[in-house]
C-alpha cells in the first residue's frame, strides 16, 4: 500500500528551480520508491551495487552516456566523484531545472561532496520516515492510548505500515544487522560491532536527555573521543539528531550539551525492549512521546515555506521546556505529556518560561504561544496558560496562518 509523502510538493518544487535535487534520508524510509513516482520518466540507476559504483567512480563520462540526464542516481555517495564531474554537465545548462535527482542514505559524506562541488547547483532534502499524519490520514477519529501505543511502537518505517503482519522483532533485528555491516563498517573502522550495538542501546537509554559523552564511555568501555566519532556516525546514518539549546546569547547555543534523540520511535523501543502491550506502563513512555512529538515537528518543518528553527529550553536554575519553534514572528513553546487530559501542573513550566519572556523582552519573543503535547482527542485550554493538543494538531502549531486563529 502506497502512502503519499508530505514532502512530494517540496521535492517537486526543488525540481522545477534547481538543475540537482539531493533527497538525503537513513536507509528503507522510502527514498527511492518516491522519487521513482515522482520522476519516473528520469533514467534509473543504483549505486549500491559494488561493480555499478565502481564503473561510475573510474569511468563517469561513460556512465553518463549510459544513464544521460534527466536521470534518478540512487546512493550517490558510493561514488563521490561523480558529483565533479556532475557539475561540469550541469554548468553546460545551468538553467535546465530538474537534470539529476540524487539520493543517500550517509549524510555527511555526501554533503561534503555537494557543497564542494555542487554549490548553488542543488536543492538539498531530507525524507525521514512516515508521520503519524501520513500513517493515519484515513483514519476518521483520533488515536486511542492503545493505538498510539501501536504507532510509537512499529515507527514510521515503510516496510511496516505497507504490512501490518511483518513481525517488529525481525525487522528491526535484520535492520540493525545491515545497518551495522553496510553503514557502520563503511563510515568508521569499529573493531568490535558487539561494542557499538551496545552503544547504540546506551543512547536508546538516554534518548531525550542532555548528551553526556563521558557517562555514555563508561557506560560503553571506550574512550569519550571513541564516542563522539561514534555519534558521528550515527548522525552521518540519519539515525540520531542532535538538538541545541536557546538562549539570548547566540554563542552559548553552541557550547552547551545538546539533547539526544532517536530518529525513529520503532527502531528506539526495539532497542529498548518496548513492545505496545507494555508501553504505557514503561518507565522509558515520556521520553519516547517526547522523541515522536520531536520526529513529527521535524517533519512538519521540511515542508514550510518560511524557515522557523526548533530548540530547547534549559536554563541555570533547572527550568527546561521540551521544545521552543522560534520564527515566524511568535515563539511556541511546547512541552510532552503522556496523558489524555494534562492540568495546571503539566503546564507549570510553560507559565514559568512564559514569565521570564515578560520579565527580559526581545523582540523574537514579544508574542508567545504555549502548548501540551499530549493524547486528547481535542484541544482544550488549560486555564490562561497553554492549550492542550494531540499529535496531529501540530501543523495548526507549526502553521503560523492557522496560529493567528488560535
Amino acid at each position: 500500500m502506497w502512502i503519499e509523502r508530505d514532502i512530494s510538493e517540496c521535492i517537486r518544487l526543488a525540481a522545477q528551480k534547481f538543475p540537482v535535487v539531493v533527497l538525503t534520508g537513513a536507509r528503507q524510509v522510502g527514498k527511492t520508491e518516491l522519487l521513482k513516482r515522482l520522476f519516473h520518466s528520469h533514467n534509473y540507476v543504483s549505486l549500491d551495487l559494488p561493480s555499478v559504483a565502481a564503473s561510475a567512480a573510474q569511468d563517469p563520462e561513460t556512465f553518463f552516456v549510459r544513464y544521460p540526464r534527466p536521470a534518478l542516481i540512487d546512493e550517490v555517495q558510493y561514488a563521490p566523484e561523480l558529483l565533479r564531474h556532475l557539475k561540469s554537465i550541469v554548468d553546460t545548462e545551468r538553467q535546465d531545472p530538474g537534470q539529476f535527482i540524487l539520493t543517500g542514505s550517509q549524510k555527511f559524506s555526501l554533503m561534503q561532496g555537494v557543497s564542494e562541488s555542487l554549490a548553488g547547483r542543488a536543492a538539498i532534502l531530507e525524507l525521514e520516515t512516515l508521520s503519524a499524519r501520513e500513517i493515519t490520514a484515513t483514519d476518521r477519529n483520533a488515536p486511542t492510548a492503545g493505538r498510539w501505543a501501536e504507532l510509537i511502537v512499529r515507527g514510521g518505517f515503510p516496510a511496516l505500515s505497507g504490512d501490518p503482519e511483518m513481525p517488529l522483532d525481525l525487522f528491526f533485528s535484520s535492520y540493525l544487522a545491515t545497518y551495522l555491516e553496510r553503514d557502520v563498517r563503511q563510515l568508521l573502522n569499529v573493531s568490535s560491532l558487539r561494542h557499538f550495538e551496545r552503544f547504540l542501546r546506551a543512547c536508546a537509554a538516554r534518548n531525550a536527555q542532555l548528551l553526556d559523552k563521558s557517562a555514555l564511555a563508561a557506560d560503553v568501555g571506550v574512550s569519550a573521543t571513541t564516542i563522539a566519532q561514534w555519534l558521528g556516525v550515527l548522525q552521518a546514518s540519519n539515525q540520531i539528531v542532535l538538538l541545541e539549546p536557546w538562549f539570548k546569547n547566540l554563542t552559548k547555543r553552541i557550547v552547551k550539551s545538546p539533547k539526544l534523540y532517536f530518529s525513529d520511535t520503532g527502531l528506539l523501543c526495539h532497542l529498548l525492549g518496548i513492545t505496545k502491550d507494555a508501553f504505557t506502563d514503561s518507565p522509558f513512555n515520556g521520553a519516547v512521546w517526547e522523541c515522536y512529538v520531536f520526529s513529527e515537528l521535524r517533519k512538519l518543518l521540511a515542508k514550510q515555506a518560511q524557515p522557523l528553527t526548533l530548540f530547547f529550553y534549559r536554563d541555570k536554575q533547572q527550568l527546561e521546556v521540551d521544545f521552543l519553534l522560534m520564527g515566524g514572528n511568535v515563539a511556541r513553546i511546547l512541552e510532552c505529556k503522556w496523558t489524555e487530559f494534562p492540568d495546571a501542573h503539566d503546564a507549570k513550566n510553560l507559565g514559568r518560561l512564559m514569565d521570564i519572556f515578560l520579565q527580559t523582552p526581545m523582540p523574537e519573543t514579544s508574542h508567545v504561544k504555549s502548548f501540551v503535547v499530549c493524547r486528547t482527542p481535542n484541544a482544550f485550554p488549560i486555564g490562561t496558560v497553554a492549550q492542550a493538543v494531540n499529535l496531529l494538531e501540530l501543523d495548526s502549531v507549526v502553521d503560523p496562518h492557522h496560529l493567528a486563529n488560535r
